[in-house]
């Protein structure tokens, strides 16, 4: 993983909804983005079946967060946490299993 993780805030899901993020994806190379999408998915199923928390390290205007949670929805373009809290997937810089 090549984002530095000592830099990211660890926020509460529930602080996510009052967040806002900008239309710009924050990851440049396909393989990660490959990376990033393949770790949702399997979040999703851990989430679903074990109820499973995992990281997820992201960016809204303010900067670098990371909340600890459940995944319970991916869509094309977003991931959808407990309460329906969403996060952009294009502002999601890695997924920590």
């Amino acid at each position: 993983m090549e984002v530095l993780m000592q830099n990211f805030e660890l926020v509460e899901k529930e602080k996510i909804e009052a967040m806002r993020f900008p239309p710009v994806e924050v990851l440049e190379n396909e393989m990660l983005k490959n990376e990033r999408l393949q770790n949702l998915n399997r979040a999703l199923s851990l989430g679903n079946l074990e109820h499973s928390k995992i990281k997820i390290y992201f960016e809204d205007e303010q900067g670098h967060k990371i909340v600890e949670t459940t995944v319970w929805g991916v869509t094309d373009k977003r991931i959808i946490l407990k309460q329906g809290v969403v996060i952009p997937i294009h502002r999601v810089h890695a997924v920590q299993i």
